[in-house]
């Protein structure tokens, strides 16, 4: 009887452990609004772990060359450019300035910005670029400041400015080459921010490919299924009020407003992370848009039997022929 007393006391004390800092950690990311944006980013989970991102070969990317950028003073970032297969050969031992020339062969170029988590050498993502390769594109990929070892502070803001240095410095080198920009997850967030700053300056890409998107930072957190506070009273208050605060927005409703170059948008209905009916709601809000009434919009669903999820539609033995 005194054991089970006991083990009953524990379990009872563990209990009331757990209610209370279900009930403390609201209050507590209200109090600290950085909490939030960090879970936004998550650029502190570095997977996979015991990688060298200076050495992209050892991920089996042989035709491809680390390089670091500079977009502002006390920010470096660390860049991935995988030639198209075509030119394996000819990329073996080859220096920085041989890739760089090579974005000027005639090759499209996509421009690949990752969703948060991880690093440019994470796995699913690592084998997107050697489908893209296959294709004959060049695929250009970097860490935002303060994820993987580029340098800096994270912000949606930085973010952008990241991906319009990366933008230009491409199409300094790419001659007249079609260059397609492709977000992924919280990288069509950055891709729309990137795009619609473009087209307001009249130097639109190609074409703007989003692979599961969402319609803004808000919806996305009250649809996640990690969020178990969803219910919680004064939700908004606690959880997304602090988002905004922390001036992350990420709004693909409104960008796609703004926007003007032919769009895809890929997501699979079994995605777990971002809800398929998200990407289904922007596809909506882009077809009715004005901005796109001379250019195609394009929504591709993947079904649920396929198991492509979040992040597997590389899988797709539909994708070259989507991307065509």
């Amino acid at each position: 009887l005194y054991r089970r007393y006991g083990l009953w006391f524990r379990l009872r004390r563990l209990i009331l452990w757990l209610l209370g800092m279900y009930i403390a950690i609201p209050f507590l990311v209200k109090l600290c609004p950085a909490i939030q944006a960090k879970l936004v980013f998550l650029n502190f989970v570095r997977v996979p772990y015991f990688i060298d991102l200076k050495r992209p070969q050892d991920q089996g990317l042989n035709h491809t060359c680390n390089y670091y950028l500079q977009p502002e003073e006390d920010v470096t970032i660390g860049v991935w450019h995988t030639v198209p297969a075509a030119l394996w050969k000819n990329a073996r031992g080859k220096d920085q300035l041989w890739f760089e020339e090579a974005l000027g062969f005639s090759h499209p170029v996509i421009l690949y910005l990752h969703g948060n988590a991880g690093t440019r050498g994470g796995d699913h993502r690592v084998e997107l670029y050697k489908v893209l390769s296959s294709l004959g594109y060049h695929v250009v990929t970097f860490d935002y400041r303060g994820w993987g070892d580029s340098i800096g502070s994270p912000s949606e803001r930085g973010m952008t400015y990241d991906a319009l240095h990366v933008f230009d410095w491409i199409k300094a080198r790419s001659g007249d080459n079609p260059v397609y920009i492709w977000g992924h997850s919280l990288g069509t967030g950055v891709a729309t921010n990137l795009v619609r700053r473009l087209c307001e300056r009249e130097t639109p890409p190609d074409a703007l490919i989003l692979e599961s998107p969402f319609t803004n930072i808000r919806e996305e957190a009250r649809s996640h299924p990690f969020s178990i506070y969803r219910y919680f009273p004064g939700f908004d208050w606690f959880f997304l009020d602090p988002i905004t605060t922390s001036g992350i927005k990420f709004a693909n409703d409104e960008n796609v407003k703004y926007i003007s170059c032919s769009l895809l948008i890929l997501h699979a209905e079994d995605d777990p992370v971002v809800p398929f009916h998200l990407g289904k709601k922007l596809y909506n809000i882009a077809a009715t848009s004005r901005s796109f009434r001379d250019y195609k919009v394009q929504f591709v669903p993947f079904h649920t039997d396929l198991g492509y999820r979040h992040k597997y539609i590389y899988r797709s033995p539909e994708l070259p022929r989507i991307l065509r």
